[in-house]
């Protein structure tokens, strides 16, 4: 499952600080939960899975799935005659046991509408399988169940337009297991540490494509427009991996050794297929050589579908993308690597880490998605190289620090409220970082051949983290006990301290470290390397309590001393450099955040320092795009000298640099300048094929000359993304008038979360100055319903903020029906639980 990756959260916990709302509103005060202090245990295992098989078919008036199973089990150990199977809100028409051929029908209970509790016509041991046969209809919209930060939904099974009535969406179908939602579609063992077989067969119309986990093994076209295609999945796997989709799909086949690998889009993305899943064959090689084990199953299908619940889920050998994944050339021009790319990453790991070895318990889920989120670093080193992978490291890390209450919770959990709860920061940006430590600690070799010897050990079965510690420790010889017990079963993270003194007498550099974290103290082995006399010296050192003093012998004062000098700490730090320190770590010091914090500390720093400007100059030709942006924003354009300096690189970057990112990035600092002399640039920019670039344009335009930007803004409305379009609403929010607001308001309806937030502040000020109150009115409803929709992640005071502004603009208009509404929505977002 990739995080919301836990993807919308995480957007909002970046859209708030942006806001100045501070992220500590979405954790209202609760009393304290009781479900807390109920140790959640394996369940105990009396039947065990072996072969499921389905007839199913779909009622699309209805929202309905016709289901006939017949699911093999067999005792785990202990003789049994019961047999209880999960099923939500389900009609169950036939329950029968199946005896040479006949169906011979059994007592059953159902009275929870969640389990069925089935007495068995005899006792069964464990060398006896037996064959359950069960009639039913699954009914996913009448079922009322609650997802999770991570999947927004849990009703299993999704009719996306059945009736083909909203214009512009495609009519499917797709399921989503994880994490028991199998069982609202087919009656099962719902738990993680099931695995079985299974065959499925579905009857749908005949235009549609189907696809499923395993080899199609069958079509059959029927008389009636019908067509029923069989699944066969060979090798066992647990529940909520089984999946279907079924819709008008355009399949791209490409291969990765003698293995199918195909690519299911809409018609209208399907010539950019290899473009946006094309990498695929070379992410299955690379993972099974740096892990030693082959990519298990028989095939590897990818399919993006409408209204997902979720950013993608790894389904046995067909992994489901929600549709952000689906972008034309244009738009993959600005795609950086925390976009699609590293969801694919993502959940083709997962074929390893989840599918093929699954956690035993959701207790356990790091088994599962730590490593996922660690794999997105690991192939982005790989294939574009170890800036990208250490920025999009540092981004995971600062996601976990600055969510509140994750430095609480243990990356092994065996108490929490819900099993939903457990996809958080915890289990996959801080799982992903300890994952990358025990890398560094072990060194690449140890590490992936104890993960090698994890995964062969407990292939087709289920794993947890002493599991991983035994392989490892395997593999190394190193006892690990230490690591795992702070980092999987203890809360929390280092909170470090570091000052440095230097004695020129005794020729002695101190490096005073201190942990002022609550809680346990975490023994931390680091590198330290002391730049001195032109070279460098690296000291591999460990911090094993909570205060400790090193000292290094050096023949003169060290330019710099770099505490952790590997970069992988999983920490929040206080590094107590002066800022000519962070000058000469830029310069010299290699890495990624080396580079990063020196330019934050430039930033911060007085704009006439020359330290600080010869950092950020030097920045702005940093070879990692990422830092160049950075930089760029960092510029102070009102001081004299840094604009001399300046403004001839970003002429220069703006028309220039291969980013289109960076290119946006310094139009838009040059745009803020007002300066008539760039107006040329700025519409040169406009023709670019960069949806970013095009939007820093029009953005810089309007700061211009606003008449003229409403008139160029109005080209580009039939073909506009992400950034485009939000320069586009804020053009149409300075000087639109009525003619624009349904461009706006569809345009903002139709935005993803981030693109919603991303263009809210000029919504509502449109909202606050258009002259129909009926237009009013509807921005109001809209903005309303985001308050309400997305309050848990902390955006409703700022929403109300919002709202309070137009009420004041409506006002002024001496419009009372839009205050009165006003009135209304904040009322309704305040009380909004």
């Amino acid at each position: 499952m990739n995080k919301l990756s836990t993807l919308t959260s995480f957007i909002f916990s970046g859209l708030l600080i942006g806001f100045g709302v501070s992220a500590s509103y979405a954790q209202t005060a609760r009393p304290e939960d009781p479900l807390m202090k109920i140790y959640r245990e394996t369940p105990p295992r009396i039947n065990d899975l072996v072969h499921t098989r389905l007839d199913v078919r779909f009622d699309y008036k209805k929202r309905y799935m016709y289901g006939k199973e017949w699911v093999t089990l067999k005792p785990h150990f202990y003789p049994t005659d019961t047999l209880r199977l999960d099923a939500k809100g389900m009609d169950l028409k036939n329950i029968s046991v199946v005896k040479n051929g006949r169906n011979i029908p059994l007592k059953f209970k159902y009275n929870d509408s969640l389990t069925i509790a089935i007495k068995l016509d005899k006792v069964y041991h464990n060398n006896e399988a037996y064959t359950i046969y069960i009639d039913y209809t699954a009914k996913p919209n009448e079922l009322h169940v609650k997802g999770s930060a991570a999947i927004n939904d849990a009703k299993g099974l999704y009719f996306i337009n059945p009736d083909g009535t909203e214009k512009d969406k495609p009519t499917q179908i797709w399921t989503q297991g994880e994490t028991e939602s199998s069982s609202a579609w087919f009656p099962t063992i719902d738990k993680p540490e099931q695995k079985t077989t299974d065959e499925i067969s579905m009857t749908v119309p005949a235009k549609y494509v189907t696809l499923s986990n395993g080899r199609l093994a069958s079509q059959k076209v029927n008389g009636d427009g019908t067509r029923t295609d069989i699944w066969k999945q060979e090798l066992p796997h647990s529940p909520y991996l089984f999946m279907m989709a079924v819709g008008d799909f355009k399949i791209f086949h490409d291969k990765w050794r003698n293995k199918e690998v195909n690519y299911y889009l809409e018609p209208k993305y399907a010539p950019y297929a290899k473009q946006i899943f094309g990498m695929t064959p070379e992410l299955i090689e690379f993972y099974s050589k740096t892990l030693g084990v082959d990519y298990a199953w028989n095939k590897y299908s990818q399919i993006v579908v409408r209204d997902y619940v979720s950013g993608a889920m790894e389904n046995t050998s067909a992994t489901l993308h929600g549709d952000y994944v689906q972008e034309t050339p244009r738009e993959l021009l600005d795609a950086n690597y925390d976009a699609g790319r590293s969801t694919i990453a993502h959940e083709l790991f997962h074929q390893w880490f989840g599918d093929l070895v699954t956690a035993e318990s959701w207790s356990n889920l790091t088994v599962n998605e730590s490593f996922a989120d660690f794999s997105e670093m690991l192939w982005a080193e790989h294939k574009y190289g170890k800036d990208e992978a250490d920025a999009h490291s540092l981004t995971a890390m600062q996601s976990y620090l600055n969510t509140p209450d994750a430095k609480t919770k243990n990356l092994v959990r065996f108490y929490y409220s819900n099993k939903e709860d457990v996809f958080d920061v915890v289990t996959y940006q801080k799982g992903g970082r300890i994952l990358n430590m025990l890398r560094n600690y072990l060194g690449n070799d140890a590490f992936y051949k104890g993960l090698n010897i994890y995964l062969k050990t407990n292939a087709f079965k289920t794993g947890e983290p002493q599991q991983l510690r035994l392989a490892e420790e395997e593999a190394s010889g190193l006892d690990l006990n230490w690591f795992f017990n702070q980092w999987y079963y203890g809360a929390g993270h280092p909170v470090l301290n570091i000052s440095y003194k230097w004695d020129d007498a005794s020729k002695t550099e101190t490096v005073y470290l201190q942990q002022t974290q609550d809680g346990q103290t975490f023994r931390l082995p680091m590198a330290i390397d002391i730049y001195a006399g032109g070279k460098k010296e690296r000291h591999k050192v460990w911090m094993s309590d909570k205060a400790d003093t090193l000292s290094f012998h050096v023949d003169s004062k060290p330019n710099l001393v770099n505490v952790d000098g590997d970069k992988v700490l999983l920490c929040a730090k206080t590094d107590n450099k002066t800022l000519d320190e962070f000058v000469f770590q830029y310069l010299n010091a290699p890495l990624y955040l080396d580079r990063f914090e020196a330019i934050t500390a430039a930033a911060a720093a007085k704009s006439s320092d020359k330290g600080a400007q010869k950092v950020l100059m030097a920045a702005l030709h940093d070879k990692y795009y990422g830092l160049r942006i950075k930089a760029i924003r960092a510029l102070n354009m009102s001081n004299d000298e840094v604009h001399n300096a300046a403004l001839p690189v970003l002429t220069s970057l703006a028309q220039t640099d291969d980013n289109t990112l960076v290119r946006a990035a310094a139009i838009a600092t040059l745009g803020k300048l007002k300066a008539s002399g760039n107006m040329n640039l700025f519409k040169q920019a406009l023709s670019s094929q960069s949806y970013a670039v095009q939007g820093a344009a029009l953005t810089a335009i309007n700061l211009l000359d606003p008449t003229q930007a409403l008139s160029l803004a109005k080209a580009f409305e039939n073909d506009n993304k992400g950034t485009l379009t939000q320069a586009i609403i804020s053009v149409y929010a300075t000087t639109g008038t009525n003619e624009q607001w349904p461009y706006v308001l569809n345009a903002f309806n139709n935005a993803n979360p981030q693109g919603k937030f991303g263009m809210v502040r000029n919504f509502a000020a449109m909202t606050g100055h258009i002259e129909k109150p009926e237009y009013a009115q509807q921005g109001i409803g809209t903005l309303k319903d985001l308050g309400v929709k997305y309050k848990q992640f902390g955006v409703g005071p700022f929403i109300v903020g919002l709202l309070s502004d137009i009420k004041t603009q409506r006002t002024k208009l001496k419009d009372d029906v839009s205050v009165k509404a006003a009135d209304d929505a904040i009322k309704q977002i305040n009380d909004a639980k």
